[in-house]
């Protein structure tokens, strides 16, 4: 059995912000040499295990924040240190990076079973951005806000300095121009591969430890199996545990929404088709764009193909933006349940 499972998710993103950080990303396309809108892995990734904390209803693992008190006491960026416990499933499921600077403890490393990439144009001509000026505007309701103007040395002025300043100008001290904001628009996709070798395995190689003593302890306090994967010897999640996550993680790899502070604009980012398979080249072939017309105004047409080899899964909305005949209401409840039996059917134990 093939140990790992490949998924597409095609998504409509209409007029929205992915990042709030200098507007929305982008990046630029050499061959079509238009700049594309994105959602980074990374964010991607912390969407899914949020959905994952969400849909178990339980809090995530604490993490420890360090900062160093320099000479001019102001504070320094020092290590950003997890728990490295898997029993808590964002743990389990994001991985983690344990390691002080002192080096006074042996540094410990998880890499996430789940490989999670950009969330990007399904090609650069199917998604594109806009830029809008906007304002943050208080100028109906000005006796309930408070202006401040400060000098260069940034002293205040007084309301009579600011109206000799203001003199001569159409100026609003209670409205703020907030120009060439970006909003992305078009068909997205990202991928994911999961590792089910190490999903609920836990690494007890001596040399590369992915937990400490206290922890291994704990593990197999709390009932862990003794098993041996291909990186050798390792602690498996019990079965009455994995079937409690593996539910919340196949709907969140496909139901996740961006919620956090990093997105603005909100948007239903709609799941339009599924692509599901143990091949990752069937999933390139089963949502995919053909280039229509090439030459100085190039066209691209988004193509939904059945006969791929990838198990494929449309929702309704799809056929808003695409030709297709294989549309169902209840293709996102199918495709969750193909993930679980996908997982669930993986031998944890016995991987050897």
């Amino acid at each position: 059995m093939n140990p790992y499972i490949y998924l597409r998710v095609l998504k409509h993103v209409d007029y929205s912000v992915f990042c709030v950080q200098d507007g929305q990303k982008t990046y630029f396309d050499p061959q079509f040499e238009v700049s594309v809108p994105y959602s980074s892995g990374q964010q991607v990734k912390r969407s899914v295990l949020t959905s994952v904390i969400d849909s178990l209803k339980i809090l995530p693992a604490p993490t420890t924040f360090v900062f160093e008190k320099k000479k001019d006491n102001s504070l320094g960026e020092g290590e950003v240190l997890s728990l490295c416990n898997p029993t808590y499933p964002d743990q389990l499921l994001g991985g983690w990076m344990y390691s002080v600077k002192n080096g006074d403890e042996r540094t410990r490393k998880r890499r996430s079973p789940l490989s999670i990439s950009a969330m990007r144009p399904l090609h650069p001509l199917l998604a594109g951005v806009r830029k809008e000026n906007i304002t943050f505007d208080r100028s109906d309701m000005a006796q309930r806000h408070k202006v401040i103007v400060r000098d260069e040395k940034g002293n205040e002025l007084s309301e009579e300095e600011i109206s000799h300043l203001l003199a001569g100008t159409d100026r609003s001290l209670y409205r703020k121009w907030i120009p060439d904001n970006k909003r992305a628009t078009g068909l997205y996709v990202y991928d994911i591969a999961i590792d089910l070798r190490t999903l609920f395995c836990i690494s007890m190689n001596p040399f590369e430890p992915e937990v400490n003593d206290e922890v291994a302890a704990e593990l197999k306090a709390k009932n862990w199996i003794e098993s041996e994967n291909v990186f050798g010897k390792c602690l498996v999640m019990p079965k009455e545990e994995r079937d409690k996550i593996i539910p919340a993680l196949a709907n969140a790899l496909l139901n996740w929404r961006i919620t956090s502070n990093q997105a603005r604009t909100f948007s239903l980012m709609e799941t339009l088709a599924i692509a599901i398979s143990d091949n990752a080249n069937t999933l390139a072939s089963a949502i995919r764009a053909k280039l229509r017309e090439a030459g100085e105004n190039p066209k691209a047409l988004p193509v939904i193909d059945e006969n791929a080899g990838a198990d494929l899964f449309v929702l309704p909305a799809c056929s808003a933006y695409i030709v297709t005949e294989c549309d169902a209401v209840d293709a996102m409840q199918r495709a969750e349940k193909d993930l679980i039996a996908r997982m669930q059917s993986f031998d944890f134990e016995k991987q050897i």
